[in-house]
């Protein structure tokens, strides 16, 4: 029997073998006899279709690996579908594979530092005001260079932001007025922004010219056409959108529980055919009328009624029936669905409102996603899940809804609530890309203050930085140093500067007292100075001008500075409880002498006031202890301009250094120990000194004030009733019982 199965397996094998030569054997003719057949075919210029053959053909092969910069010169037999072969005609597809280390030059930037040269406006070119708005945005930074051999960023002065062939704003003849340009060089090291691409029926993302290497700063850019690390996804805004400073956010103050009358709100355009209209079509099933308000008209466009479908006519009157922006101020969240192109304006507007956005447009490379955080803020939703929208967001809890709400409002305020923040936080983030090695991590990005108030150059550690104590589990400096700001020569021995001095070096905080000799007169010899226990560096100031007093000297040693006018009269025991007290506020500037501003509504302008009152918002530097990168962030942050009308005035850098760190922390100062006795002495009027004698002193302020705010876009100091005194003061207690003891005598 075994024998039968092994001669019926041999048998079975043999045959096998001879069909598989048999038939291996017809497929081997039949190619050779068809190649012929071609080669015969090709001598005489005839073509016959080739027969069927036996085995199949695989079309997903392995193929050999080709670099990508050869791909477009191959000749091999690679199939291009029609969709490629139209794409590879666009201009927007042609630079998709570049990348920082492959289409920038970073010599450029690496030889000058990081500059920016926008292009001279050419005769005859009309520029819309939102574009006017961005290259004053650029003109007026700390990037700004009129030299194009210096810059390592270049901007064109043609208007590109709407290319929207429909558009009354749309530049005509763009490809060649920018092929003309002499320093284009393929779009090399440029920057375009674009906030409108294509047109009707399809809105592609074509932006209409060959924009070769340029990096897109671009509105509505999808992840599919997003060249990451090298584009910059950019907010859709209005050409009302405020060129600098901007309205703060809408949330004053945390409501608990965190919800409002509306869980979820939108109010907007229904298209009833085209692209971007399936999402909003469907809106009217998660629409409740009760906390679920999703509002729609297809009552916009000239031919809307040809169009209109049965559920129009009740859309449009449940459409007016709500005020947009009592439900946006209502709203816990915002719907953010994608119109004809992917952004919507409605995203600023939740932003603003701390309604929390509710994202529903698939394939959106969310603005500034690069450093942003989005899932901190925002619900990216899917387009296709729009049913299951209402109970994701129900099943969040109130902590994680309170945090997005104060999230969107950090956002709001540091990146997006002006043009020049957009302008800014685009080139900041260009910056890092080309400085690594110094480049922001995604908790600066993310945590307040943000981005552009965390200047890398400074240090690339968080430590240096008065804002992540915190964070990284430090504890505040223990130690300061004094800088005292001299004007006049020293002829007495009793001269208040020299009593200051003592009381400062006295203190168990200080580490070393810095003199700034800003006196026409020349440097005292060291005998003139009293010994003291902590070391006294006296150095020159820069050029005597005012501002010299801020600059981030190598000499100071310590994060924490006491910075004293040299007629300043304090006792060593209030500059310990001042320090004391900044050590829980190192991001504020805290001190004794305060002022105030306000509105003068019959100059409709901002006033200064020296009034004793209930608040304050200003605490002068002539006595106050502040972190030492503010001097950094007053030298390289604010603009020539500002920093000149302070040193030709010399007045007013106290104020401008309040507007600085109110605008950094959006916090005010912090005034310690009402002490009346402080004074800003009379000094002789032959005395460069006798500022404070001048009559004109005080009207410079107000103009000041005025410059200062003007510059920031808005009012940044902020008003306080906030005065820190020592446990005990003024209490009807034993004095032995009150550590700071001499505070009560004075």
């Amino acid at each position: 029997m075994q024998a039968k199965k092994r001669y019926f397996i041999l048998l079975s094998a043999g045959s096998c073998l001879a069909l598989l030569f048999y038939f291996g054997g017809l497929q081997f003719r039949a190619s050779r006899s068809h190649s012929r057949r071609e080669e015969h075919s090709g001598r005489n210029g005839l073509h016959h279709p080739s027969p069927d053959h036996f085995w199949p053909r695989f079309p997903d092969a392995l193929r050999p690996f080709v670099p990508w910069d050869q791909l477009e010169n191959e000749d091999s037999s690679v199939h291009i579908s029609p969709r490629q072969k139209r794409d590879a005609n666009s201009s927007i597809y042609k630079g998709k594979k570049c990348r920082m280390e492959s289409c920038f030059d970073f010599t450029l930037c690496k030889k000058n530092g990081f500059k920016v040269y926008v292009y001279p406006q050419q005769k005859g070119e009309k520029i819309a005001e939102s574009y006017q708005n961005i290259l004053a945005a650029i003109e007026g930074s700390r990037f700004y260079t009129s030299d194009p051999s210096q810059a390592c960023l270049f901007v064109l002065s043609l208007d590109t932001l709407d290319r929207d062939q429909l558009s009354p704003q749309y530049v005509h003849n763009l490809r060649s007025k920018v092929q003309s340009l002499h320093l284009w060089n393929n779009g090399r090291n440029h920057l375009i922004f674009n906030l409108y691409s294509g047109t009707w029926p399809d809105y592609t993302e074509d932006v209409g010219f060959d924009i070769g290497q340029a990096m897109l700063a671009k509105a509505s850019v999808s992840t599919e056409n997003f060249r990451p690390n090298f584009d910059v996804s950019i907010p859709l805004f209005s050409k009302d959108h405020p060129r600098t400073g901007g309205e703060r956010g809408f949330l004053k103050f945390n409501t608990i529980p965190p919800l409002r009358k509306y869980m979820l709100v939108f109010k907007g355009k229904r298209y009833l055919t085209g692209i971007g209209s399936d999402t909003r079509n469907a809106l009217y099933h998660v629409h409740n009328g009760e906390d679920v308000v999703l509002l729609t008209t297809c009552k916009h466009g000239k031919d809307w009624q040809k169009h209109k479908d049965s559920r129009c006519d009740r859309d449009n009157t449940e459409y007016e029936k709500y005020d947009y922006r009592e439900m946006l101020h209502n709203a816990t969240f915002c719907l953010v669905p994608r119109g004809r192109r992917l952004g919507s304006f409605r995203f600023l507007e939740a932003l603003q409102a701390a309604c929390v956005p509710v994202m529903l447009s698939n394939g959106w490379e969310l603005p500034f996603s690069e450093v942003i955080n989005w899932n901190q803020a925002a619900v990216i939703g899917d387009e296709r899940l729009l049913l299951q929208i209402p109970s994701t967001i129900r099943s969040i809890h109130q902590d994680k809804i309170l945090a997005l709400r104060q999230q969107t409002q950090f956002l709001w305020e540091a990146y997006f609530s002006s043009v020049e923040k957009i302008v800014l936080t685009t080139l900041e983030i260009i910056q890092d890309r080309i400085f690594k090695h110094i480049s922001r991590n995604s908790l600066i990005w993310n945590k307040h203050p943000g981005g552009l108030f965390v200047l890398p150059q400074y240090s690339s550690y968080l430590g240096d930085f008065p804002y992540y104590y915190a964070n990284l589990g430090l504890k505040p400096p223990s130690k300061f140093t004094a800088v005292i700001h001299a004007v006049t020569p020293l002829v007495s021995q009793s001269q208040p500067v020299l009593k200051l001095l003592v009381a400062a070096a006295k203190s168990q905080y200080c580490a070393q007292i810095i003199v700034l000799w800003n006196c026409d007169k020349p440097l005292p010899a060291k005998h003139r100075w009293p010994a003291t226990a902590v070391p006294v560096i006296v150095i020159e100031g820069e050029s005597k001008v005012m501002s010299s007093r801020f600059l981030p000297y190598d000499n100071i040693i310590t994060d924490a500075v006491l910075s004293l006018d040299e007629d300043t009269v304090l006792s060593t025991t209030e500059v310990d409880f001042a320090f004391t007290v900044w050590q829980s506020f190192p991001e504020r500037i805290v001190g004794y002498p305060a002022r105030s501003h306000f509105w003068d509504n019959s100059k409709e302008r901002w006033g200064y006031t020296s009034k004793w009152t209930n608040d304050y918002s200003m605490v002068l530097t002539g006595a106050a202890i502040y972190h030492k990168y503010y001097h950094y962030l007053y030298s390289h942050y604010l603009p020539a301009s500002l920093k000149n009308m302070v040193d030709q005035l010399a007045n007013c850098e106290d104020i401008l250094m309040n507007f600085l760190v109110s605008a950094v922390t959006k916090l005010p100062p912090i005034k310690v120990t009402q002490k009346k006795q402080y004074k800003e002495t009379m000094m002789g009027q032959t005395s460069r000194a006798s500022r404070w004698a001048d009559p004109d002193h005080f009207a410079q302020r107000q103009s000041c004030m005025n410059t200062f705010a003007s510059w920031f876009g808005y009012m940044p100091l902020i008003h306080s009733q906030m005065r820190l005194d020592p446990v005990l003061f003024k209490d009807q207690v034993s004095i032995l019982r009150k550590k700071y003891r001499d505070i009560e005598r004075l």
